[in-house]
């Protein structure tokens, strides 16, 4: 009996404790930067390929436009 009287009294003095805590919390402003995204690179190296590869695509279809013909 005394044991339960202890540990009752052991909690109150716990939670007693907790509610006479204060906390103070400060919220500092946010900085917003702005975001600069550059895509035209990959738009140019794109370009620069198929201007590059261009050769290639023309010969590949006037050799498949001939095989088609010879069918």
């Amino acid at each position: 009996m005394i044991k339960h009287i202890l540990i009752l009294l052991g909690a109150l003095s716990v939670l007693a404790a907790a509610g006479c805590t204060q906390h103070k919390v400060e919220v500092a402003p946010v900085e917003i930067k702005p975001i600069h995204i550059t895509i035209d690179v990959n738009v140019k190296v794109d370009r620069a390929l198929d201007d590059f590869f261009s050769d290639i695509d023309t010969a590949e279809d006037q050799i498949e436009g001939s095989s088609k013909a010879s069918e």
